[in-house]
């Protein structure tokens, strides 16, 4: 096995061109568990570990550009505020050392179903920047990256430089289901985001499907609820049969498998119950967010 070591951007994609079956590492919290249990035994493997460019976040004034080795302590500690939900999900990923080392970008190049940050990306419509040296920079929806188990959109020489994330305009939720506390691959995840400035909701499921996915059937319900009801403008708390029915589509949205960490009914039925939970939750927070307004008005 061959060790590549680009010191800069330039030199990386150039490596990657020139041996485009290298498996890029920077926090390598995925690739050396498949490496150490003879999963993977890659060619060349591409260290990003010098690519400083990476490491940096920008907070634009709506969005963020988040480099992809970004940690997810520094997401936590750094952009609670501007990325909510993906900070909630930043601190159920392993132990502190592992947030130390691993960023979004290692997830959504594993593109494991299990991956804690796939959720909040798919709650708060990120995009996925890449770039290869012979066709230049693009942006790729979430919804569109994950394509397969571990398989996602990227050709052969390109290498995820960023995400692209809008600031969060509402309450963001992220609840996550595993056979222990800590240091846990997801039994199941879900990830919900209120976007009050377009009067719709996303989710984010984890887990739960051979992909990441969205539940889309449930919030197409859920925007029409919320419309028809001028629950965005009375703030009124959602009544208990449409959350219901948000989480039974949502349940319905998953096709999970029997393994050793859960069975496909318990993975549809947890996916409910979180659906239902983090509901509650970002719309109690809407409403408080209201109700201080108004107040201070």
């Amino acid at each position: 096995m061959d060790f590549l070591r680009p010191a800069s951007w330039e030199e990386a994609l150039a490596a990657k061109a020139e041996h485009p079956t290298a498996v890029p590492i920077a926090g390598g919290t995925d690739v050396m568990v498949e490496i150490n249990f003879d999963h993977r035994r890659p060619e060349y493997l591409l260290d990003l570990g010098r690519v400083g460019d990476l490491y940096e976040w920008e907070v634009g004034e709506d969005t963020v550009r988040l480099g992809a080795s970004v940690p997810y302590t520094a997401i936590m500690e750094n952009l609670r505020a501007e990325l909510p939900g993906l900070a909630l999900a930043s601190h159920t990923v392993a132990s502190p050392q592992i947030r130390n080392r691993g960023g979004v970008g290692g997830n959504l190049g594993t593109a494991s179903p299990a991956g804690d940050a796939h959720p909040a990306l798919l709650a708060a419509g990120a995009e996925v920047e890449v770039e290869s040296a012979a066709r230049g920079t693009r942006r790729i929806p979430v919804d569109a990256f994950y394509t397969g188990v571990k398989r996602n959109a990227l050709q052969p020489d390109e290498l995820i430089r960023a995400v692209h994330i809008d600031k969060a305009d509402g309450p963001q939720q992220y609840s996550k289901v595993g056979t222990r506390n800590a240091m846990v691959i997801a039994v199941c995840a879900f990830g919900l985001a209120l976007h009050p400035r377009t009067r719709t909701v996303r989710t984010g499921i984890g887990s739960a499907a051979p992909t990441p996915v969205r539940a889309t059937a449930a919030e197409e319900f859920l925007n029409a609820a919320l419309e028809e009801g001028g629950f965005w403008d009375n703030g009124k708390i959602i009544t208990p049969s449409a959350a219901k029915r948000f989480a039974d589509l949502c349940s319905a949205a998953c096709n999970p498998i029997d393994d050793v960490r859960g069975t496909a009914s318990y993975r549809r039925h947890a996916v409910g119950v979180m659906a239902r939970r983090t509901l509650t939750w970002t719309w109690e927070s809407y409403r408080g967010a209201r109700r201080a307004t108004e107040g201070a008005a």
